[in-house]
């Protein structure tokens, strides 16, 4: 119970800047087993926006709302994905071989490409969110919360089935480089199904297909490039598979 405890509190930690006990340390034995709640991190954080979203729905406009509630989910994760995202669009839209690419990631500062990705990711992220509330609130918290937890699963499944890029390896994210074990890839998909129930209808489950689509280009993509994914991929998988979850339920609301 106190190892499961203490992977868990790694996970929160790594993830997030929710403090945690003391006793818990980077160990990378339990940070290669942390991503096993990687997709539970996504209902802590998905769970923190809707309750902003509930609670000021009834003061604010929608539009205010959902900007109040992202605004909170980047505190919770300082920002963690959406660097990575950010430092996807700079390294492979500012270098043409793969050392360049990696090299560009790793730099702190952040170029043209960066800014106008996370730009037009957040319109996304608060045209989708905004319309979603407009049209129910009990809809749109199920949908934050699935694209949450979905979000993260599918960065998951890429750790599963691809190899860290070896380029990397001095990345900070080094302990999670290991492919996933089945079991742990397991435990993290136990994570999703409550997510998916929230809906009661089999039709939520189709949203898979885009997921399914969008990870294998990516991971095309970065294998492609770089030979593999490192923490920034990842953190844009997130990103991209969170506003697909998103679209998602937004092309699928008159039907409802």
């Amino acid at each position: 119970m106190k190892y499961e405890l203490q992977v868990f509190f790694t996970a929160v930690m790594f993830y997030t800047r929710i403090p945690c006990p003391s006793w818990v340390d980077h160990s990378e034995e339990f940070l290669n087993k942390a991503t096993r709640y990687f997709p539970l991190i996504g209902w802590i954080v998905g769970g923190m926006a809707v309750m902003i979203i509930y609670s000021l729905h009834f003061i604010f406009p929608p539009a205010i709302v959902v900007v109040l509630a992202l605004v909170a989910s980047v505190l919770i994760t300082g920002a963690f994905h959406e660097d990575g995202f950010s430092d996807v669009c700079d390294g492979f839209g500012g270098g043409w071989t793969t050392e360049k690419i990696l090299t560009i990631m790793k730099d702190s500062r952040v170029g043209a490409y960066g800014v106008v990705g996370t730009l037009l990711i957040f319109a996304l992220q608060i045209l989708t969110l905004t319309e979603l509330l407009t049209f129910n609130a009990t809809f749109c918290l199920k949908a934050v919360l699935l694209a949450h937890v979905g979000s993260r699963f599918t960065a998951v499944t890429m750790m599963r089935t691809h190899n860290y890029a070896r380029e990397d390896a001095s990345s900070k994210i080094k302990p999670l480089a290991k492919q996933l074990s089945l079991p742990d890839f397991l435990i993290s998909a136990l994570w999703l199904f409550p997510a998916f129930l929230l809906f009661q209808s089999w039709w939520i489950l189709l949203v898979c297909i885009p997921l399914y689509l969008v990870k294998i280009y990516l991971a095309r993509y970065f294998q492609k490039w770089i030979g593999g994914y490192t923490g920034d991929c990842l953190g844009a998988l997130q990103q991209v598979a969170f506003v697909v979850i998103l679209l998602f339920c937004v092309g699928i609301c008159k039907y409802i």
